[in-house]
Order: structure tokens, then sequence, then C-alpha cells
């Protein structure tokens, strides 16, 4: 073996184990252009090689489920009444932290496509945002780029952005995350596959002409970020909202013909990522010219063409004989629609520029679940895993003045209004939105012609993850559905992106392997299985002679439906005099927490109170309340606790309330602790004798804690001041620091 091939193989990101392994498939040295395949499709965020292993174990099967996990570009779930789902979240991290705008417009655009290359429409979009200090300008200039990328991609392409969060943490200071979230409809019967079936079919290029940017994308996404990876530069993709809007209209439109075989996206590694995976799946294999590949520069290279990740583009198998109708129907649209090549038999991928033969790969071995390496990284308890077991609560100091506290937390940046972001997204267009149910703990989204209605969310706290990765993981698994359940809906199932640092440092897979265990142990439990999603390793910083990872931020993407309107739920308190329950399994507990972080400076602490069993019990009994009429508003303690809450739904209504804390719980603790399972409720007082016998038939527990009443906050009779006055700082203070 030539020690200079292997330190090629090297540079481009494979192990030497790697480099024999490919020459043992071949039988022979690669060639360069080969290598390149080999270390695209190898690379952790095309292959999984990390990460599959435990993937595997997730829930993947359910009763509504069309595919199962990892067999199409996107979840399928049967909605009813002959329409599936498809959605799917997946990250853009890298590409973003190094050019924000360009990185996670192009996020938007490739996780649509993913959506209507199966031939659904895409109704819907959603985020997840994790940025550093706010205070940083750097920051303020990524979270400029990012928002204003996805909102311009978005708008442009014509899908609604209807939820998503953003989370602020110094250890994303360097390696933010975006996360984005498509979900669009189909009838059962118009769905399409990534599929080449058919030798002698016809291979085509359709969308946009193929140039450098994006080459070696997905090794770029596979490698830590430095503090010279802006060299990296062109790796990052150039996206055209407008363009995309044409391949939608015109892909849905090919598909209606009849005369399409497969369709699969050009993301990651390209044209090399769609022909093997396509040909893989059939167990088929191509011939593909790249001279006839449109290109935007004279003189491309093999391996550049190959792997190009310019966007816009797609590839499609057409039924031999039915060239002319797709070339109308591209034509139509003012696309380009070439014919690249042709599906054969033999399950081989032959590369051809003119007559000369440049690449010949067997496809299986290009793909998960085929020839690609599979490893199980070993992993050892975090260190700092101790400074977590010494923390004890009797150090923690009741504060002299809680309204202090009150009007510090409702303005920390986790838990201050975002407008400033979502407010740059159009989320009416195609007025699918109930604008009316804006304020719902989940997206409502109907399902046009139809009864239907989609409850949508995207949630994970990372911090949780952090102190207690098994216990964490279930927590957003939870949220989530606890999202969807006081909004009226049912949860159903999940696309996740799993974004963590290296997989080879052995506390990051630590935290890896235990948050799906948690995650997996959660979806059963709620019986939303696992459609698909993202693996994001590598994510974390370079600072000096120092590694620091991200916090494990195992993002989760929920479906929910609502079976009938009158069901959905808002948080916003309705009527003076409405009574307030707290729905839960309520404690003394205090573990990590926005107050005991920014008010206390203690980080490493446990994780929230959670148990799987009380939460499912609990989010069974709210769903038996919404659908019986008994609840007028519904909203979950999450970040801020139940003060938070409560004043979340105050401020949604311009409503005060008075409360008083139970005399067995300890003030501060019940105002700001974070514990799972909980929910804050209105009733009309006419419905309170029958909400507790509903829930002491469920054996649940509750507390009946006051009234909606007047303009202020009263807690235990103390005043904390008007709700305008928390309004105020809950709105202005992160827009403050945004702005400047």
């Amino acid at each position: 073996m030539q020690s200079s091939a292997v330190e090629t193989a090297k540079k481009l990101g494979l192990l030497e184990s790697e480099y024999s392994k490919i020459c043992e498939i071949l039988g022979r040295e690669p060639n360069f252009t080969e290598l390149s395949i080999y270390s695209v499709m190898w690379s952790e965020h095309c292959s999984y090689k990390n990460s599959i292993t435990y993937l595997k174990k997730l829930p993947r099967k359910g009763s509504r489920l069309l595919v199962e996990a990892g067999e199409e570009n996107a979840g399928l779930v049967d909605i009813g009444d002959g329409l599936a789902c498809a959605f799917k979240i997946e990250s853009h991290n890298h590409p973003s932290a190094i050019e924000p705008y360009q990185g996670a417009a192009t996020g938007v655009g490739g996780i649509h496509r993913d959506i209507f290359t199966m031939g659904a429409r895409p109704i819907a979009a959603l985020n997840s945002l994790r940025f550093g200090n706010p205070d940083l300008p750097h920051t303020k200039k990524l979270i400029k780029g990012v928002v204003k990328g996805i909102g311009n991609y978005g708008n442009s392409f014509g899908v609604p952005t209807v939820a998503g969060e953003v989370y602020f943490n110094e250890c994303y200071n360097q390696n933010i995350l975006v996360n984005a979230m498509s979900v669009g409809i189909v009838k059962h019967n118009e769905t399409i596959s990534a599929r080449a079936d058919g030798p002698g079919n016809p291979v085509f290029i359709v969308g946009s002409a193929t140039g450098k940017d994006g080459i070696h994308g997905a090794t770029f996404a596979s490698a830590d970020l430095s503090e010279n990876s802006a060299d990296d530069l062109p790796a990052v993709q150039v996206g055209d909202p407008f363009q995309e809007k044409l391949l939608l209209e015109a892909s849905l439109e090919a598909i209606a013909t009849g005369q399409v075989v497969g369709m699969q996206d050009m993301g990651a590694a390209g044209i090399t990522c769609s022909t093997s995976e396509m040909s893989a799946k059939s167990g088929t294999g191509m011939k593909i010219w790249l001279d006839k590949v449109p290109t935007r520069q004279k003189n491309m290279k093999p391996f550049e063409i190959l792997l190009s990740e310019s966007q816009e583009r797609m590839l499609i198998i057409c039924k031999k004989g039915g060239e002319e109708t797709l070339f109308k129907v591209f034509d139509k649209w003012d696309l380009e629609c070439v014919q690249i090549g042709e599906v054969t038999e033999g399950g081989r991928l032959h590369y051809f520029v003119g007559n000369e033969l440049v690449a010949d790969v067997p496809a299986e071995t290009l793909v998960l679940g085929g020839g690609a390496p599979v490893y199980e990284r070993e992993f050892t308890r975090p260190v700092y895993f101790d400074k977590i077991a010494d923390f004890s609560p009797s150090i923690i100091n009741a504060p002299d003045d809680l309204v202090e506290v009150a009007k510090m937390i409702i303005a920390l940046p986790n838990i201050a209004s975002k407008a400033w972001v979502y407010e740059q997204y159009d989320k009416m267009v195609r007025t699918g939105t109930m604008t009316s149910v804006s304020s719902s703990d989940a997206a409502i989204v109907r399902v046009k012609g139809t009864e239907k209605v989609l409850a949508l969310t995207v949630d994970c706290n990372s911090a949780y993850v952090y102190v207690d990765p098994h216990i964490g993981g279930m927590i957003a698994v939870a949220e989530a559905a606890r999202n969807i359940t006081c909004s009226g809906g049912v949860p159903v199932a999940i696309t996740n992106c799993l974004n963590f640092g290296n997989p080879y440092n052995k506390e990051v897979y630590y935290q890896f392997v235990h948050a799906l265990k948690g995650m997996g142990e959660a979806c059963t439990k709620f019986e939303t299985p696992v459609t698909g999603g993202n693996v994001s390793f590598y994510n974390q910083s370079q600072i000096g002679d120092r590694t620091e990872p991200v916090h494990p931020t195992p993002t989760i993407g929920m479906l929910g439906i609502i079976d009938d309107k009158k069901h959905i739920t808002t948080i916003e308190f309705k009527s003076e005099g409405d009574l307030i329950f707290l729905i839960g399994d309520q404690n003394n507990h205090l573990g990590y927490s926005e107050y005991l972080h920014h008010y206390h400076g203690i980080i490493h602490a446990p994780a929230p109170h959670f148990n799987l069993d009380d939460e499912f019990k609990m989010q069974i009994a709210v769903r038996a309340a919404v659908h019986e009429g008994l609840i007028r508003s519904a909203h979950d303690v999450s970040e801020g606790g139940i003060f938070v809450s409560l004043m979340e739904s105050a401020m949604s209504s311009c409503m005060g309330f008075e409360i008083d804390i139970p005399i067995a719980y300890i003030q501060h603790i019940f105002l700001f602790s974070e514990s799972q399972g909980r929910v804050i409720v209105s009733i009309n007082p006419l419905n309170k004798s029958k909400l507790e016998a509903l829930l002491n038939i469920q054996k649940v527990e509750y507390h009946f804690l006051g009234q909606v009443k007047g303009k202020s906050a009263f807690i235990d009779k103390q005043d904390y001041g008007t709700i305008s006055e928390y309004h105020e700082l809950y709105s202005n203070t992160l827009h403050s620091k945004l702005e400047n």
C-alpha cells in the first residue's frame, strides 16, 4: 500500500483501516475520484458509522407509520382519510457557524426537498436554534445571519415557519446549532420512493446547474470546527428559494404524470449520494456520464461534479419511453432536465467522462447498512458528574426578595420573548397556520380540505441532557408530548436531530449512548416511534489547545393530531374568576433550573425531578379533561418553573392572577423549580368538581392554586407587580440585546 495514497485518504477524512477496506472491496487501490466518493459516503454525516448501532435500538415501528425509519428521505405517517404526513428534521450546524446566512438558508431548502421528493407538499417549517452568549458581538452577528437566512428562504419559498425554539449557552459560542424541520402532506397513492428500479430506465438531473459550492460538505460536517474553519468556506452551499419553488411545482407535476420511477434530493455528497443510495435500495447500478451534467463552471473535474452540493437539484429515474413527458414538465417551469445516464443491472456505479471510465464502485458498499463501516465507540462516565453528585440543596438559601428573583428570571435570554426572531418569519403564507391559536404550546396547522389539524413542536433542553443524559433524553420527548397534549392533541411520532460532540471523545459518546436510551424509553411509553432524522457529531470548538464539545442536544421534532378543532387549547387565561390548577407531580425537588443557574450560579446540579410513569398518567388525564371540555387554558411547566408558566398565561391575556402556594411546599422552590410532568390549567368555576373527580379517578396529583383576577400577580397575598410590568421585561430585554 502506497504511503502517499494513505496520506491522501487521511486528508479526505478516512482512517487507514478504512482505506484498506476500500482496497479490499475494489480488489485494487482506488483512484482519486473513487477515494473521494468513499470519503464522503463513509463520512459520519452520510454513513452514521459511529451511531447506527444505537439508532437501531430506538423504537421504529408503529401502527401509523407507512415507512420505517431510514427507508425514505423522510418519515411518513398515516393521518387518516387517505392522507399521510411526511416530516423530518436535520442539522446545518457547521455551515451556519461559518457562513450563517447561506448555512441556515440552505438548511431550510434541503429539508423541504426531502419532503417534496416523496411527493408531499410542504405546509409548515419549524426550527431549533442554539447560540452562545447573546452579549457577544460574534453571537449577535451569527443570530442575525441565521435568522435572516431562515426567514428569507422560507418566506420566498412560500412555506410558513410556524414554531421553533431558541436557546443560549456559552458552550455554543463558536459551534452554533441550526436544526430545520419540514412537514408536508401527501395522498397515500401519490407518494414516490427514492429508488432506481428498472434496468434501462433513463436517469435525469433536474433543477439548478452544478457548481463548486459544497464540495466535501459532508466531510466538512464530520470534523471539528477550529479557528481555521473559515478556510473551508467553499464547503458552504448557496441557495436560491425561487428556484426551489419552481423545482417543487415541477417535481410534484412530474410525479403526477406517472412517468417517475424514483426521485431523490441531492443533498450531502450530491450526485454521489443520490446515485448510490437509489441504486443500493433497488439492487441495481447506473451508468452516469458526468460530462452531460450541466455545470456553472468550465472544466470541472469528475470528483468536483460528483461531490458538489449545489442546491435545488434532484435525481429522477424516469420510465423508459416517458422522457418527452418529463421534458415538457420541466420546460414548462423553465428548469434544466438532462438525461445523464441509465439504470443498469449488477449493482455497480460506473461514472464516465466521454468514453473514459473515471470511477467504478459497488453501490451497496457506499451506503448505510451496506458496506460502510460500523463502529461502537468506547464510552466512560464524564468526570464532571462528580460535581453534580456533590451538589446539596441544603447550600441553597431562600432569597430575601422573591419579587426581585421573578423579575430577573422573566428577562433571562432562555425565557424572554423570542419575538425578534420569529417576527422575521412569515407564519401565515398559504393560510394554513391557525392564527386564532397562535399561543398554543404547539403550533397548530390545518390540513386544507379536511377537518384535520396538526400539532407540531420541537423541543430539547440541552442543559438537562448535560447534567443527566438518560433523564434529559426522556425529558426531551416528554416535553414535546406535553406541548402537544396541552394544545389538545395526541402525540403520534417523532423525528430527531442528534447534536453531539466528537464521538471519539469517550465522555461525549457516553452522553450519546445514554441520551438515546432515555429517548427510546420515552418514545416507547408515549407510543411515538422514531420516523428518521439526523445525527450531527463533531459539534465542538477548538479554543487554543482545548476542545470544548457543545451540550448534548438531541432535538425532538414531534407530530401530533387534533381530531376535533373544538379540542384546540391555548395558554392564555380566558376570563376573570376562572380557577387555576396545577396538574402533575408536585415536589420540593431543586434540580438544574434557570433559577439555580442564573441566580445562584450553579450549573452542576441533578436534572429536574422526572418520573416517566407519572408524566404519562398526567398527560392522559389532561387530554381527557380537554376532550370533556373542562379546560379553558393549558400551559406546560418548563424553563423558569411555575411562576413563568403562570406569567406567560397572564401576559398572553393581559389578565392577572392570585394564587396561594400549598402549605407543604417551600416558596422559592415551588415557584422556580423546573420539575417535569406538570401543567398549569384554568377552568370555569362550574367545572371544578368535574375536574377534581376526573383527576382523582386517574390518580393524578393536583393542587388548586387560585384564580384569574385583576391586572397584577399576587402570590400568598404578596403583590409581585403588574402583568404589564412583566410583559415589558419579557418583551424588550432580549430584543434590546440583539438590536444593539
